[in-house]
């Protein structure tokens, strides 16, 4: 009878351990499923950005074709951003399209009738517009990875974290350069 009891209690603590850990799993599963989805909205947000910038060089290319071409071969050579991107692909987005921004300040300070011109305001203010967008998508996609790594990272989770394969997640960093609004 005792031997029984005992049974009896040790299968119901081992069903509510698996149970337990199911759950653990699945809650995992749903935060990097968050962290993808994130980086699917920064790859979404990026194209749009570059879309914009490839309209402001079309823009420009009136003023000073050679820059423009220049510049366009930066966009058709530039890695794709996709919800599958790291941080650090995205980051080097990021420095390729502030390189070509910072490309197209140069073609506008020598012709200062493009930058007064509606066309280039309008296309612009999309570009800008599109740049609030990645800064946005960057701190949710921060604050998805924040509770991802706080759920693998407390006991006992961390213990089904690190026998099911899930890793920290890396985060968007600012760097003095990135602290200010562009001023493009």
């Amino acid at each position: 009878m005792i031997i029984t009891l005992v049974f009896v209690v040790i299968l119901v603590l081992i069903v509510l351990i698996v149970v337990w850990g199911i759950g653990a799993y699945n809650r995992m599963i749903q935060s990097k499923e968050m962290i993808d989805n994130s980086m699917g909205q920064i790859a979404a947000q990026v194209e749009s950005r570059w879309d914009a910038l490839t309209n402001l060089i079309q823009a420009t290319k009136n003023y000073q074709s050679h820059e423009a071409d220049t510049l366009i071969n930066v966009v058709k050579n530039r890695q794709k951003i996709n919800p599958d991107a790291t941080v650090e692909e995205v980051e080097h987005d990021q420095d390729l399209f502030q390189k070509a921004m910072r490309s197209i300040d140069v073609v506008v300070e020598q012709y200062p009738e493009l930058k007064a011109a509606s066309v280039y305001q309008t296309t612009m203010d999309s570009v800008n517009n599109y740049e609030n967008n990645v800064r946005q998508a960057r701190m949710i996609f921060n604050d998805t990875v924040t509770k991802y790594n706080r759920t693998i990272k407390t006991f006992p989770n961390s213990l089904v974290a690190g026998m099911t394969g899930f890793y920290p997640e890396e985060y968007f960093r600012g760097s003095e350069e990135k602290q200010e609004m562009p001023q493009w």
